[in-house]
């Protein structure tokens, strides 16, 4: 989950750490190469030094400490159990209540041992999976494979790991081959566009179908053998694919592994960030970078271009395509790199850089043919991370509805964009279109800046208080909307579900809290009530040549509600709890072995909203309404037994008896495609603005009508809209409980 942040360069504390840091790790910067041990060693002591004087409560490290991070590790190392014999283990396993002492005293014994160990074994795999794949597999043996890996042993010797490794990738193959048989005998699945998208989304979605339409090829008969070869053709090229991404970490990548394993002990969302993943966090948090706009995916030895950024220069240049392969990188006039067999990360670093540089591509086009293409580097916005929003359209009345994907802010520049300031647009834009109703979707929105939850919470209260912060042994601090403006005093709706965290909980519990807004969707949310800092490790250290250190986030605070009480752990209940397809899995931060505990401070002094008078009535309604809907009710049966089915964990690896049980599934499923089927009867529309963007921009174009698609065959959007039609003043909820205290009177 993304964190709350605030990076420590706006925190006090920050300059008292950094004095007591500079004069003792000064002593132990000697000059040596990026990768070397003694810079593991430095980065060992760094961290744990800034985590147990910077954590909102540090754990003790002791040997139960220790055993947490063995655990921990050795899963990261080997979740499958595929690569360590368990002769390996029992020689890890003297380690596992030794681990604190070695971190206290530098020591990368532990460390050296399993890197060692691990790079052999993966070598080693290497050749089973080739070996078992050179052959065809026999279908028609009665054996059966396990793929409940936590609770599994490991292998005893090399002969039981290779027939583990056999059994893995022959159920990957039968899987396989049982699709191709299904697809040959016509058990295949059709399209159409739904019928809830305005004129000009259905057009382009149907475009779209016709379009994939004619990429269609008659599926042609294949004899059974190739079929079975084609499958195993298949597996090999996709773990050659997976053993090539394996092969491009190195030490410094799986050193990274083992500081993590270290730091999200003292809480789950504690963690070190080496150089390239801190800067993909910064890229996530602002949204933006400076480049070309293209993503990158690596296929064997070669780097493919996937998607171009709309916007970005790649996209405006018009010359790169999605399938080009880049076989050389130049910066401006110098001499051009070979990045064939080149690690993805770097081939990313030396097509990226400031703005208004140039950069030359040599590429390889999908028809064959080479070009170099100059391009000027540029501020690339991620499209994906901002926030965007739709009009609704019901029975004549149009409603609003903004989603938001994550709290966004540039903490380096404050004239950028961030979620407050463009969520305070995206109201604004909804009230000229007259909406009647707001829906502000935070669903799988992991959380993000603490700032910008104040901001949009302000948008739809008086002033007062929005969140209560707390640090160790400090009193609490209350942040406050100071601004008595209020942006939208219209229907509210939160929509959250349990990827809800963080940032998105504060904003629901506050809305909650103020009775300013219904909250619908799971029963709780995720349940992180913590706030972390990002350290800039590189600020602690004076001539080091080891490169940059990456950063540090760590848990700093906790966030209380304006009631009083800790969304951690708990969460925020909404007020209409509506089933999901999660609703029985354990996903939560409660479910989390060495979560923060949950607890309570004074209330803050706020006022509720007194402008609804129908509030209590419309959630009562929409409460009666999942009692009595058939569709919800199949969700939650469809819930139970999708967790029911996590725990079937053995597959037949015989052919006929294979497809037998996965008909038996899909006769047991079928009674549930109808919640795939099911469609509101809302009119999606995107704004004004938005609709002078898509005719220039057919990606954008189809990205909405795919949003539009989505949102169509949604039923929670769809009582999230009666919600709002509740909520109306003249609505039948209102005019029920006017009657009833008139009555009363």
């Amino acid at each position: 989950m993304n964190a709350i942040v605030r990076f420590m360069k706006r925190n006090y504390k920050v300059m008292l750490v950094v004095a007591v840091l500079a004069a003792a790790l000064w002593s132990f910067m000697p000059k040596k190469d990026s990768g070397d041990p003694e810079k593991d060693k430095a980065l060992l002591e760094l961290l744990t030094f800034v985590i147990e004087r910077g954590h909102y409560d540090p754990a003790n490290m002791d040997d139960n400490f220790s055993k947490g991070i063995y655990k921990d590790y050795i899963t990261a190392l080997d979740p499958s159990k595929r690569f360590f014999l368990q002769s390996d283990i029992d020689e890890f396993a003297k380690y596992e209540t030794q681990l604190d002492d070695q971190i206290k005293n530098r020591d990368l014994t532990f460390f050296d041992l399993t890197y060692n160990r691990l790079m052999q074994r993966i070598k080693e795999s290497k050749a089973y999976y080739k070996d078992i794949l050179d052959k065809p597999f026999d279908y028609t043996s009665e054996e059966s494979f396990n793929t409940d890996n936590e609770k599994l042993p490991y292998a005893k010797t090399t002969a039981e790991l290779k027939e583990k490794w056999r059994k893995q990738v022959k159920l990957s193959t039968l899987s396989s081959l049982a699709d191709k048989l299904d697809l040959q005998e016509g058990k295949t699945t059709s399209e159409k566009p739904s019928a809830t998208l305005d004129e000009d989304s259905q057009e382009a979605a149907q475009q779209v179908l016709e379009q994939k339409k004619k990429e269609e090829v008659k599926i042609e008969k294949k004899p059974y053998e190739v079929l079975e070869k084609e499958t195993r053709e298949s597996a090999l090229k996709s773990l050659n694919e997976y053993f090539s991404f394996i092969d491009d970490l190195n030490r410094e990548d799986w050193f990274s592994v083992y500081i993590n394993s270290i730091a999200s002990r003292f809480d789950p969302h504690t963690s070190y960030f080496p150089p390239d993943e801190k800067e993909r966090f910064d890229v996530s948090m602002s949204g933006k970078l400076e480049g070309i706009g293209a993503r990158l995916q690596k296929k064997n030895d070669y780097t493919e271009i996937t998607e171009l950024i709309s916007g970005g220069p790649a996209w405006r240049d018009k010359q790169l395509e999605p399938g080009d392969i880049i076989l050389k990188v130049a910066q401006g006039d110098k001499e051009a790199v070979d990045v064939v067999g080149m690690r993805l990360d770097d081939v990313v670093k030396k097509i990226k850089g400031p703005k208004g540089t140039e950069v030359r591509l040599s590429i390889k086009k999908t028809d064959g043919t080479m070009k170099v293409i100059s391009l000027i580097r540029d501020e690339v916005e991620i499209e994906e991370t901002y926030a965007k929003s739709t009009i609704i359209e019901k029975n004549g009345v149009k409603y609003g509805m903004i989603y938001l994907p994550k709290f966004y802010i540039d903490f380096d520049n404050a004239n950028a964009r961030d979620a407050g300031k463009d969520i305070a647009l995206e109201v604004e834009r909804l009230k000229k279109e007259n909406v009647q109703g707001i829906i502000l979707d935070v669903r799988d929105n992991g959380g993000g800046s603490l700032k910008t939850v104040v901001d949009i919470a302000g948008l739809f209260i008086d002033e007062g208080p929005i969140v209560q912060v707390k640090s160790a042994g400090k009193k609490k601090e209350v942040l406050y909307d100071k601004d008595p403006k209020v942006e939208y005093d219209g229907p509210l709706v939160i929509m959250v579900n349990s990827f809800s965290a963080s940032a998105s909980e504060i904003l629901a519990a506050a809305i909650q809290d103020y009775k300013r807004g219904v909250i619908i969707g799971s029963k709780q949310t995720y349940g992180k009530g913590t706030v972390q800092n990002v350290f800039d490790l590189n600020q602690f250290v004076r001539n080091s040549e080891f490169g940059d250190l990456g950063a540090l986030k760590t848990t700093t605070q906790k966030f209380y509600r304006i009631n009083g009480g800790s969304t951690q752990l708990e969460g925020v209940a909404s007020d209409v709890a509506m089933p999901d397809r999660y609703s029985y899995v354990k996903m939560g931060e409660r479910d989390i072995d060495n979560a923060m505990p949950w607890d309570k401070i004074d209330p803050a002094q706020y006022k509720t909203w007194d402008k609804q008078p129908n509030f209590n009535q419309a959630i009562a309604n929409s409460r009666k309404r999942m009692e009595a809907n058939e569709q919800f009710r199949l969700i939650d049966e469809n819930a139970k037994w999708i967790n029911d089915r996590s725990e079937e964990t053995v597959y037949s690896l015989k052919l006929d008896k294979f497809r037998a049980e996965q008909d038996a599934l899909e006769q047991k499923a079928k009674k549930y495609k109808v919640l795939s089927t099911y469609h509101n009867d809302l009119k999606f529309e995107s704004l004004p603005y938005e609709k002078d963007q898509i005719a220039k921009d057919d990606v954008l174009k189809e990205k909405r009508v795919r949003w539009h698609e989505s949102l169509g065959k949604d039923i929670y959007v769809d009582e999230a809209v009666k919600i709002l039609d509740d909520l109306q003043p003249k609505s039948k909820g209102a005019l029920s409980l006017k009657k009833e205290k008139t009555i009363k009177s």
